[in-house]
């Protein structure tokens, strides 16, 4: 489950679709051949660290942090399913189409509040939180390529709950169970 607490609002959703960017070996990785930027900094920080980074100029991604301090290994968190503040996360991004709110990186942060200044926090106890949630059968998660990048696309890093209508875009067909 992510939650967020910005100012007075909470709001809340399941996640059902991942992606993984798995150190300096990935070329498609923001931390690729270890090269550290004032941009990407909190991604070399300790599991359990958000990394939040700006694309198109326009666009806020969300990461959780998952390899050891030093190591720049984190999991893009791509779809939520909203569960709680929808009335705020429809208000934030200015439409009523639940289906669409957090399908998607860049939509589900505007939809949870998410920016910038969230990025290099620890997600146990901040306004931005992962916390354990009912947890998704093994068989209903199902992995494929990694999409929207350029680079390592046919890595099987993608991970999603299988026919979650709450998906950025619905895996191909045939996808491998985990």
């Amino acid at each position: 489950m992510l939650e967020t607490r910005v100012g007075s609002k909470t709001t809340a959703g399941r996640i059902v679709e991942v992606e993984a960017y798995v150190g300096p070996h990935d070329p498609a990785a923001h931390g690729f051949q270890n090269k550290r930027t004032r941009r990407n900094d909190a991604l070399f920080g300790p599991p359990g660290t958000s990394y939040v980074y700006f694309i198109y100029g326009m666009h806020w991604c969300f990461n959780a942090v998952t390899e050891r301090d030093g190591y720049p290994g984190a999991v893009l968190v791509r779809a939520l399913e909203p569960v709680a503040g929808i009335d705020i996360m429809c208000e934030r991004r200015e439409t009523d189409d639940v289906g669409r709110l957090c399908s998607g990186p860049a939509r589900l942060c505007e939809a949870m509040g998410i920016d910038g200044s969230h990025s290099g926090l620890e997600l146990q106890h901040g306004p931005v939180r992962i916390t354990e949630g009912l947890g998704t059968p093994k068989h209903r998660i199902v992995r494929g390529p990694r999409i929207g990048i350029s680079k390592a696309t046919d890595w099987p890093l993608r991970f999603a709950e299988r026919d979650s209508p709450w998906l950025s875009r619905a895996l191909p067909s045939g996808p491998r169970e985990r």
